[in-house]
């Protein structure tokens, strides 16, 4: 099997190779160069119709996108350590807390980086001022995330889990692209350390 991807800061493929780093799964990343818009080619495109990264390509040639459906993929295959809860109560919660953090956290990220940012200025049409009232939507999610680990290690409860992979690699790249993690959220800040502490966190 083949994995494409990119590397930091581009944070969903990091995600995969957080998870696989967790597994103990060795598969090589094959790296795809977003700033050629190589995974905009029609050759990509065969493999991901929407032309973005990760994927990954079976022996069949089936392809498999998004980062949480390639994750759950190698979740079935390799179920320890779950990184998907095992009980029916844990499962739901990792899917709960995964979609949350898209949800409340990645997406404001995402429309700060798409319409504020220098980087993606030359990719589309961008909206300033709605990029930067993005600002205060992370900060205030930011500010959640810290009241809700008040109680708890991680984000999805006792274990750590695909919910905190991808809480870490939005709160990463936010950091990267200028939406720093206010220095008055401490459940936060020791969350991002134990999990950052991680080996994985370096994959």
């Amino acid at each position: 099997m083949i994995l494409y991807g990119a590397p930091n800061p581009a944070p969903n493929p990091r995600r995969v190779r957080i998870f696989l780093a967790e597994k103990g799964i060795d598969l090589p990343e094959t790296l795809v160069d977003m700033r050629k818009r190589e995974h905009k080619a029609p050759e990509f495109r065969a493999k991901n119709s929407l032309g973005q990264l990760p994927t990954l390509e079976l022996d069949d040639g089936a392809t498999i996108s998004e980062t949480v459906a390639i994750c759950r993929y190698f979740e079935e295959l390799n179920p320890s350590p779950s990184l998907f809860g095992q009980t029916a109560l844990e499962k739901a919660m990792v899917d709960m807390w995964v979609r949350r953090v898209e949800f409340v956290l990645m997406n404001p990220v995402g429309q700060y980086w798409r319409h504020a940012h220098p980087y993606t200025a030359s990719l589309l049409t961008q909206y300033k001022e709605f990029g930067e009232s993005n600002r205060e939507t992370v900060m205030s999610a930011m500010k959640w995330l810290d009241r809700e680990l008040a109680e708890k290690p991680f984000v999805a409860g006792d274990a750590y889990s695909m919910a905190d992979i991808c809480a870490l690699t939005t709160i990463d790249f936010a950091d990267w692209i200028g939406l720093k993690m206010p220095d008055d959220l401490p459940h936060l800040k020791a969350w991002h350390d134990r999990v950052t502490a991680r080996p994985s966190a370096n994959a």
